[in-house]
């Protein structure tokens, strides 16, 4: 999983990370054993809810939420935000807190928490845990720059107060996890803190059978929606791929994925019409090729729009993506952001349109020309790139073999690697990759998509870890523009910011956007009752977000 500074706001594709060798057979043997409370086909009541894992082959026994290593469920089903919201309807629920208050000057934010909320060791929840939270996270991690303080106003009254303007705080602070100050104040290095035995306010935080490739979450017994704690608790397994985990799904051994299934309706929706499901709304974050734009020729935005054009937008989507995304436009925002979007320039876009010929002409324009089939870089070499993708991702493999024939076209030769995601991830970070399948900041607003492709403020050089903006870009104007989108206290003022950042986007074209990344998620109801769907969509159905701890909420066990 990348490192989160908001976990309840980025998006899904990022929680592919390290993967082994282990096989799916290995895993379900050792970890199910087809009998029990956790079996496949219990039906006692006290069934746990079992979730694969394919990006994962062994698991630690850390749920430090502020630790990039943490384990799976840390920030669903362990600790809580103040409030939760939904990709899938855009709705703020309130959670840990009830009621919020935005001052008119757009300087400062108040909270009001819930009374009767308990940490798993039956302490009560205050305002001084939220202060400590936010002291510790900034301490540690860095973040919220816009801060000034946070102050207890009482026990249950919390105040944010800015330094400026910032009408992203609210989704960046309400939905950050909140850490118990009598817990964390006691500990002497946060940040390496393994936090075994989490004390927490979440449904699930008591962690029973750990081993290296499965654990069980049991429930919290001093939670504060008892009622709402209807399943036994939860098992993750863990799996060396996509296609491992995809075996044990598609044959019922588990209950809930979010890995990518070829062929859904016939791999698995034809096996059990009647219990088995999946929902995949447009409700990702912006898939993009980026390109290393420390490194020749990718500094050249030409070569950017030239590579743009060479690669072929519907076949990724109907071939790659099996059909269940839709191909992005020049203004760079998913569909999450349809609201946001500026249609008379998405209707005027060329850059992202498939056109070998204009893409080929762009190239020699730019002083790139093609000789005896080769195109050429400008000191005479073959121009060639690498496309890294992580070995578990079987969907992106596929994104960047199509990318690597349609590059072939125009005289590029590419080639795709493969290692694991840490491998991959690790060079994201320092810097050192060539280009590369990546996913994309997601959140309420088109905010942190764009300060995350084009701010100055998010830049870092090559060997000093990033964890955004991978291809290091940046321009001062994009930062005038998200300031002031930031700082503006109404929408119709924020639309002109964000017109003019698709504008800035539409010409820098910093990155290469491929489509809107679907929220893959399945399930089988044979087991559970109460999921998110399209006609339901309290929740999108991916289980690593800041919906999830809904879903969770809301199911119920089938009992025979």
């Amino acid at each position: 999983m990348a490192p989160s500074r908001i976990p309840s706001r980025r998006p899904l594709a990022v929680l592919r990370a390290v993967t082994a060798t282990a096989t799916a057979a290995l895993v379900v043997s050792s970890c199910t054993g087809g009998s029990g409370a956790s079996g496949a086909g219990d039906t006692s009541g006290n069934q746990l809810l079992t979730i694969p894992r394919e990006d994962l082959a062994t698991f630690t026994r850390n749920f430090n939420p502020l630790s990039p290593q943490a384990a799976p469920m840390t920030l669903q089903a362990v600790y809580e935000p103040l409030v939760v919201h939904s990709m899938a309807d855009a709705k703020d629920t309130p959670w840990l807190a009830t009621e919020w208050e935005q001052a008119k000057d757009g300087k400062s934010l108040t909270f009001t928490l819930r009374d009767g909320v308990k940490w798993s060791d039956g302490k009560p929840l205050t305002a001084d845990d939220v202060v400590y939270t936010f002291e510790l996270q900034k301490k540690v991690l860095g973040g919220f720059d816009y801060l000034d303080k946070v102050t207890a106003v009482d026990a249950h009254t919390v105040k944010f107060s800015f330094h400026k303007p910032f009408s992203p705080a609210f989704y960046e602070i309400s939905g950050h996890y909140i850490l118990p100050k009598h817990i964390w104040s006691k500990v002497k290095d946060p940040a390496k803190f393994t936090n075994p035995n989490p004390v927490a306010t979440g449904p699930y935080t008591k962690i029973e059978k750990f081993q290296a490739q499965s654990y069980e979450l049991r429930k919290n017994p001093d939670y504060w929606q008892p009622a709402k704690q209807q399943i036994a608790g939860i098992q993750m397994l863990a799996f060396s791929g996509n296609d491992s985990a995809n075996i044990a799904f598609t044959n019922g051994e588990v209950d809930w994925t979010q890995s990518f299934i070829p062929d859904i309706e016939k791999s698995f929706v034809a096996k059990d019409k009647k219990h088995n499901h999946y929902w995949f709304p447009a409700t990702g974050a912006m898939i993009n090729w980026q390109l290393n734009t420390t490194k020749a020729p990718f500094n050249d935005p030409a070569v950017r729009n030239a590579l743009s054009m060479a690669v072929d937008r519907d076949q990724i989507t109907k071939v790659a993506m099996n059909g269940y995304a839709e191909p992005a436009d020049c203004t760079g925002l998913a569909r999450t952001y349809d609201k946001w979007r500026d249609t008379s320039l998405a209707a005027s876009c060329t850059w992202t349109k498939y056109d070998t010929d204009a893409a080929a002409k762009a190239l020699d324009a730019a002083g790139y020309e093609e000789s005896g089939g080769k195109r050429k870089l400008k000191n005479g070499k073959n121009f060639t790139l690498d496309i890294s993708v992580g070995s578990a991702s079987s969907d992106w493999i596929s994104v960047a073999n199509i990318i690597k024939q349609d590059l072939a076209k125009v005289g590029i030769t590419a080639t795709v690697k493969t290692p694991d995601w840490s491998a991959v991830q690790s060079s994201y970070n320092t810097g050192t990759f060539d280009t590369g399948i990546v996913w994309s900041n997601n959140g309420a607003t088109p905010y942190e998509y764009f300060r995350g492709v084009m701010s100055t403020k998010m830049l870092q050089p090559v060997g000093k870890q990033a964890t955004e903006n991978y291809h290091r870009f940046g321009d001062k104007k994009a930062d005038k523009l998200i300031d002031a989108f930031a700082a503006a206290t109404d929408e119709s003022a924020q639309r002109e910011q964000m017109n003019g950042l698709q504008e800035l986007y539409n010409k820098d074209a910093p990155v290469v956007p491929l489509f809107t990344g679907p929220e893959w998620g399945a399930y089988t109801d044979a087991r559970f009752t109460g999921w998110p769907s399209e006609k339901d969509p309290y929740a999108t159905l991916g289980n690593r977000n800041g919906s999830t701890i809904l879903v969770l909420t809301s199911l119920k066990p089938v009992k025979s």
